[in-house]
């Protein structure tokens, strides 16, 4: 949002517009997998329910819980280098880095769980869902982190100063895309039978 010489509020997209094209096509591409498992689900339902019975929800709803703590952070984070506070704004997003290394810890410890049981990307058509869905989120959650923390160290050098958001804008959306993704798996991968 900024003013005009006229004194009127002009709205803009937040971040930078080749970064919305980026999050549209990586929800594109998680809308296929998705799709994928739903209409597989109920092709073979004895075979999801199998596959979702090896499952722990509340390591699905612990690492829902991480993940949208660390986009709560990256929010505030936001509003802090909107005021100016670029500093304490960098502290936010260390917080929702250490909020986020509780998801991977989280998810590692459950794929060790899985592979030393013998539930492999083989074991069953659930299972190979599962690894794709699971692990393409995995990888975006890493790269999320390497943002969030590229952005920690840009706010600790003075890098987003009133006119120069838009990068950290970005960053923050594309946190907030790995969040909505999350929000989307987590029942339909742990919850709905």
């Amino acid at each position: 949002m900024s003013t005009s010489p006229e004194g009127t509020v002009q709205r803009r997209l937040p971040g930078d517009l080749a970064m919305w094209f980026f999050i549209l096509a990586e929800l594109s591409v998680f809308a296929i997998l998705i799709l994928a498992f739903a209409v597989t689900q109920v092709l073979r339902p004895e075979v999801f329910a199998e596959g979702r019975g090896q499952l722990d929800t509340s390591t699905g709803l612990a690492m829902t819980l991480s993940l949208l703590t660390a986009g709560l952070l990256a929010a505030l984070a936001q509003q802090k280098v909107r005021q100016g506070r670029s500093r304490l704004a960098g502290g936010l997003l260390v917080l929702g880095l250490l909020v986020a290394g509780a998801y991977v810890g989280i998810k590692l410890g459950e794929y060790g769980h899985l592979v030393s049981i013998g539930l492999g990307l083989e074991y069953s058509t659930f299972f190979t869902l599962y690894w794709i869905l699971t692990g393409f989120h995995f990888l975006h959650v890493l790269l999320g982190m390497v943002i969030l923390g590229w952005m920690a160290l840009g706010c600790w050098r003075g890098a987003y100063p009133a006119g120069r958001q838009t990068g950290f804008e970005s960053g923050v959306l594309y946190w907030h895309m790995v969040d909505l993704i999350w929000v989307v798996l987590f029942p339909l991968v742990y919850v709905i039978r």
